[in-house]
This record gives C-alpha cells, structure tokens and sequence, in this order.
C-alpha cells in the first residue's frame, strides 16, 4: 500500500488476507521466553531491562498449521521470531570505543512458513516484503500468500469488524516456503544503540539490514542450497533491485528470480511530484495509461469503448508520440497544437479540457484523482483507483486521505494482531512486564528517511531522486540465468503500470539479457490482490514463474 504524505511516496502495501494456523506454541532453543507463560515484572526496573534484552537477542516460537491450495492439503511450520542485524559495516570482532554507547542494531521480525517432509534443496524459498519506506509485511501476508486471508470488500469500503480470516485457496504455500519479513522498525521488531535510526533509515542501510537478515536466515535454517526469490512490493521493489545486487556482490548469493510488485525503481518517473521538476515530463507521459485506464473504469469517458486492452493501446501510443512531443515544446507549443493535444487528452481521461489547458497539459497524480470524480463530491483512490470516497474539501487541489487504504487498513490490523496473539503465539511475551508488545503496521521511516544511493560503478553517493534501474542490471549481469517478474495493476496510480514497462526497457542490458523479463497486468491497483480474480492470477502467474526457474535434484544427487 502507497499512502499520501504531502502527496510524496509512503509506499506501504495492503489486501485481504491473514494468516491462521492451529497448533500449539513451542519456544526454539534460541529464545528462553515462552508466548504462554507472562509474569508481571518485580519492578519497573527490571521491567525495562527485560524489555531492551528482548531486542537484543533473537527470538523464535513455532507452531503448526494446514491449507488447502487448490484442492491440495498443505501441512506446514511457521516459525514466528527475530534476527538481528546490524548497521552497514559493523565488525563483530570490535568492541565499541564507548561502551556506554552500544552499537546500533535492529531486531527484524519475520514469519516463516515450512512445508512439512519436503528436501530443502528441491524446495524454493521466497523473501516477502512491502515498502513504504516503514511499512511491515502484513498486506502481503494477509492479503496475498499467507496460508489465511482476511476478506475484504472488493471496490468499497469494508464494514467495521468482526472480519473473517479463510482458509487462502491462493496462498503460494504450494510453490515455495515463505519468508515474511518486517522492516526495521516495523512489526514485533524494534530498533537499538547509538544512531539507531540513522543506521538503518536510509536506502542503503535499509537494503544492508535486508541482505544481512537473508543470509544470517539461509544459515540459520539451513537453506543456503534452496532455489532463493525476492518478492517485493512498491519500495520493496526499489529494496529488491539492491538486495539482488548486494546477495551476488557481497555474500556470494545468487537468486533464480526477482519478483516485483507495484514498482518504483526509478524516482525521477513519480508523478506525485513530478510538478516539483519541471522540464522533467516523463512522468504525465507514464501516467496517462493508468489515468485513461481510470476513467474507463468510472466510465467517464466521452466515448466508452468496449475493449480496454485495446484502449489503453493506444493510449500508450499516444502517450510516446504527439503527446511527448507537445510536452516537449514547451512554452513554444502552438495554440493549434495545444488545442488539439487537450481534446485528445479530454478523449482518453474524460478531465474537461478547460481543466487540462489549465493545467498547462499536465496533470499529477493528485490532481486526477481530486477531479475525476469532482462532480459528485468524490477522490478516486490512489493505490486502487477503482476505489473512490467523499471528499474532504471540495476546492482542495489533492485529495486529503486516499480511499483505497482508508477501506481496508483496519480489517488487516484487526486481523493480523488476532492472529498473531492467538494462532502463532506471538506478541504477548513476559520478558515485558504487562506481557504486551505492540505490533508497529508501520513506522515514521518516512519522515526521516536517508535517499543517498551508491549505484554499482560508482565512486560516490548520489543525493537525488534514487533509481535503482543500474542496480537490476547489475545483479542481471552478474547471474545471467537471473529472470525478473514485473507484476502491476491497471488502476494504480502510486506506481502506474505504464511507468513499469518503461523502465524495464531501459534496464542497461543487452536485447537478449532483456528476454529474462516478464511483464504482466491485472484487473485491480496496487495491492493487485485486492481483487479476488486477480490474486488468483497473480498466484498462479508466481507459481509458474518460479517452477520454471529452478531444476530439481534427483534421489542420489
């Protein structure tokens, strides 16, 4: 799920699903605080110093749980728990220099379901993870490919609870075992040390904490010669494109695949702000599918057409050709030219063409979604432009809430703290004196996130917009059999399909490298498994895609 800040990129993630397993709750060796035995603390005091060593060591319960996947019957072990990290750098050969003032770390939180009796060699395990920056992975975990989804309405706001968690007919159970992992900050997870937010806030640190938590897990479970994905979210795929290269330069790890969700890998493409760049117009370029797509959907256009695919083809024609070509003149554009470009613009958004002359031809994102619906008192949603809900303020310029996310966050946040407590006996630990940890959905990361990124190749960081397109084709180049799924839906307007299929274009590859790249679209927004029929094609899409990318070993081999 992407959220409004200022109209920049809060890139969370969100859907319909949670996770419940039935079983019993047992503490693995690594941790000596069992979920089921909380005792009031003697004091304040030592309250406090039980709560900072729970951060400071790993964690771990496991329990036990089925699902039924397409008529199959999966039995599985989650293993709920922590590792912990530390900042780029550390050396755990060194002492502090001030041992007052221990060394940043980050408690990472994770849930981690096993397929029962299968060979970790011929059993793939997939990395799962939303963005934001500051978001945990509960949209995907329940919304998406945990063994148990929360339902949420389609297209509408979903009723206040009780909500009903189902057995996920779609959960990738069946594929691969799963890794769900929270960000720094974020879930049952917590932050530490000296400089604690500035180790780990910032795109570099963030993707270093991420690359250490994957191998230090490999290790731990003993999954190093598992077949290996990544599947990220909106910024998890800027995260994803850094993991990848970081695993192969850094740790000697090569994936068989990267799988994107809702990308953003190339900031300079947002068009959340791309009225703050002018002579930039790439991103109202990039946009207009999804505007088009938009008001297709709303059936807002002047003449609906029957077929969208086709629509949207043409649009993206378009796109590339007269309408980059009038961006690009400029203030020096005719008034014919301008005229024409507007009625054509009025055809394919259905926006009125005073309003798009007015707009210089250039809509943002916020802009859209504030004036599609104007009319009857409506913003179109940001994540999920299908979604739509009254306005706060009808001369605002952007809408003050996106709609999609106010319609469905609760169910998940209800959802998931049930489940966590009850079913994987999680977050009601005795080493707090209430016995109660708070699940953080998401973290201030936002506010004070660090964007500095060091591409590969270069000598030093680079301070503006961060595109991580040379980091894809880095770890492309160094594992050549790596292929790379790009999964996007039509009604997003956080990260807009269109934009997508450029920068996969522009990967700094060769045309035969290219060919290890896979594009699909689905009927639904960001979250695309916020649409029942388009997360059992996304399930099925990932399943095939990773079946496809590793070789089995025989018995004996």
């Amino acid at each position: 799920m992407t959220q409004h800040v200022t109209r920049s990129k809060f890139t969370l993630a969100t859907l319909l699903a949670t996770v419940a397993l039935f079983g019993t709750a047992t503490v693995v060796p690594s941790s000596s605080v069992h979920a089921e035995e909380a005792k009031p603390a003697a004091d304040a005091s030592k309250a406090k110093d039980a709560d900072i060593s729970f951060f400071t060591r790993p964690q771990s319960v496991t329990s036990n749980g089925s699902v039924v996947i397409h008529g199959a019957h999966i039995d599985y072990q989650a293993v709920s728990g922590t590792l912990i990290v530390h900042k780029d750098g550390w050396d755990d050969s060194e002492k502090p220099a001030d041992e007052k003032k221990p060394e940043a770390a980050a408690s990472i939180f994770y849930v981690a379901y096993f397929k029962k009796g299968a060979r970790p060699e011929n059993r793939p395990i997939t990395f799962v993870y939303n963005g934001g920056p500051g978001s945990s992975s509960v949209w995907l975990h329940m919304g998406a490919f945990g063994p148990k989804k929360v339902v949420t309405a389609d297209d509408t706001h979903t009723p206040a609870s009780p909500y009903a968690i189902v057995n996920n007919n779609d959960s990738l159970l069946d594929a691969s075992d799963l890794v769900f992992i929270d960000a720094p900050g974020t879930g049952y997870g917590r932050l530490t040390g000296t400089d604690k937010e500035k180790s780990f806030f910032g795109t570099d640190a963030d993707a270093g904490a991420f690359t250490d938590f994957i191998a230090q897990f490999l290790s731990r479970f003993g999954r190093y010669n598992s077949p290996k994905y990544l599947f990220g979210e909106s910024y998890g795929t800027t995260r994803s494109a850094i993991i990848a290269n970081k695993l192969a330069d850094e740790k000697g790890i090569d994936l068989n695949g990267v799988i994107l969700l809702s990308q953003i890998l190339n900031y300079d493409n947002d068009i959340d702000a791309a009225q703050n760049n002018p002579s930039n117009d790439q991103p109202y370029v990039l946009a207009l599918p999804s505007y088009a797509a938009t008001a297709w959907y709303h059936k807002k256009l002047p003449n609906q057409p029957a077929d969208m695919k086709a629509f949207l083809a043409e649009v993206e024609h378009f796109a590339l050709t007269d309408y980059t070509s009038a961006l690009q003149d400029g203030t020096a554009i005719t008034p014919e030219k301008r005229d024409a470009v507007a009625q054509k613009l009025h055809d394919y958004t259905g926006l009125p063409v005073d309003y798009i002359k007015k707009a210089d031809l250039r809509v943002n994102g916020g802009e859209f979604e504030k004036e599609l619906l104007s009319e009857e008192g409506l913003d179109t949603g940001r994540l999920d432009s299908r979604f739509s809900g009254p306005t706060m303020d009808r001369l605002a310029q952007y809408p003050y809430y996106d709609p999609q996310s106010s319609a469905m966050s609760a169910a998940y946040i209800a959802a998931f703290n049930d489940y966590a407590r009850n079913t994987l006996h999680y977050g009601n630990s005795p080493a707090f004196g209430d016995g109660y940890q708070e699940y953080k959905f998401f973290s201030d990361a936002i506010m004070k996130w660090d964007f500095t990124h060091r591409p590969p190749g270069s000598d030093f960081p680079i301070h503006g917009a961060v595109n991580v397109l040379p980091d894809l084709a880095s770890a492309m180049k160094h594992n050549t059999s790596l292929k790379v799924m790009l999964n996007q839906g039509y009604y997003d307007l956080g990260t807009p399909y269109f934009q997508g299929i450029y920068e996969m274009r522009h990967l700094p590859i060769s045309a035969e490298l290219s060919k290890n790249v896979q594009i699909v679209q689905y009927q639904s927004g960001h979250m695309v498994y916020a649409h029942q029929q388009s997360l059992a094609e996304l399930h099925d899409n990932v399943a095939k895609f990773i079946t496809s990318t590793y070789k089995p070993l025989s018995v004996g081999q």
